[in-house]
């Protein structure tokens, strides 16, 4: 329960009647969530860049992030050959505030347990901030990922890639497909909770008309958080004409239980060679949230597996967890 919801008490007269105790106006929800809203006010803030700060090169690690990319157990293996069995190598793309490593502790060895050849890229790099990445504008992290599926193709001697994002990450791929020729390297695109028509963060979007300058503040610190709030300009170009490209398998897999992309039934996407995923149906016992499913959820991955190879494809349910 939200901390400034209210419960109906009553008492009980000695007639038997009930009757209700007064209760003091409710605030307003804008309000009430007005503390919430700056919030978030303040991350943008806080990653505000330095003037003196240079920016990081595209697709480039940071710090911690970089030297586990190096040292990474089997993946973003360059030496990697794809086999007969999964001729395409996988590219993940990390979420918001997300890089290369961190994002794909889980999922990454459980592909490459399953032989395929993985890659991780960081793109979104914002200057003077380190490690956290995912926040540039949308549209120029879909150059990166662009310029990151060719280098994996030269590496691996293969015509096309395997896309799995996580958040962002299972939207911003959908502009390189669609505007940037993508489409014709990329066999398939699996989104574990994209934000592919936005989010509303249940509703604290919508406070920053609230805050005068607000909507300013996050746009230019932060504009990839700009470009994913629902009916924003990106996103409004992007879904234009249709959810999809032909030639592009779709797959997403989402949570009820998404605390950050909301409403979850929009991460859902619509056209020809789509298969929307509610993990829930699956194995109702699952409560895996927005980070879970991507980071740690082994009953997601379950399905992540069967969409790169629905040829053979196995019954996802509560036991793939220990699968």
């Amino acid at each position: 329960m939200l901390p400034w919801s209210r419960r109906t008490t009553s008492g009980h007269t000695t007639s038997g009647h009930t009757t209700s105790r007064p209760r003091r106006p409710r605030p307003s929800t804008a309000r009430a969530l007005r503390p919430f809203a700056a919030a978030l006010l303040l991350a943008a803030a806080a990653l505000a860049p330095a003037s003196s700060a240079q920016a990081q090169p595209a697709g480039s690690g940071t710090g911690a992030a970089a030297s586990a990319a190096e040292s990474s157990s089997g993946w973003n293996d360059y030496g990697c050959r794809p086999s007969a069995e999964h001729p395409r190598p996988v590219v993940l793309v990390h979420g918001t505030f997300g890089n290369s490593v961190d994002n794909w502790l889980g999922l990454a060895p459980y592909l490459v347990a399953r032989g395929y050849c993985v890659f991780s890229l960081d793109y979104g790099q914002l200057p003077g901030v380190p490690i956290f990445h995912g926040l540039g504008p949308v549209d120029e992290s879909a150059g990166q990922l662009d310029t990151f599926v060719d280098k994996v193709l030269a590496a691996t001697g293969t015509g096309e890639v395997d896309l799995v994002g996580h958040s962002q990450g299972g939207m911003m791929p959908r502009h390189y497909l669609k505007f940037l020729g993508g489409a014709e390297k990329v066999n398939a695109l699996v989104g574990l909770a994209p934000d592919n028509h936005g989010t509303d963060l249940n509703g604290l979007t919508k406070l920053l008309e609230h805050f005068p300058g607000a909507a300013d503040l996050v746009d230019e610190n932060t504009p990839g958080l700009a470009d994913q709030i629902a009916g924003s300009p990106f996103l409004t170009k992007l879904n234009e004409g249709g959810d999809t490209v032909p030639g592009v398998r779709y797959t997403v897999i989402a949570t009820r239980y998404d605390q950050v992309v909301t409403p979850y039934a929009s991460q859902f996407l619509e056209g020809p060679d789509v298969r929307n995923v509610l993990i829930q149906d699956k194995c109702a016992a699952d409560l895996s949230e927005h980070v879970a499913i991507g980071l740690a959820d082994r009953i997601a991955f379950h399905e992540v597996a069967n969409a790169l190879d629905p040829a053979h494809a196995k019954p996802t349910t509560c036991a793939s967890a220990v699968s």
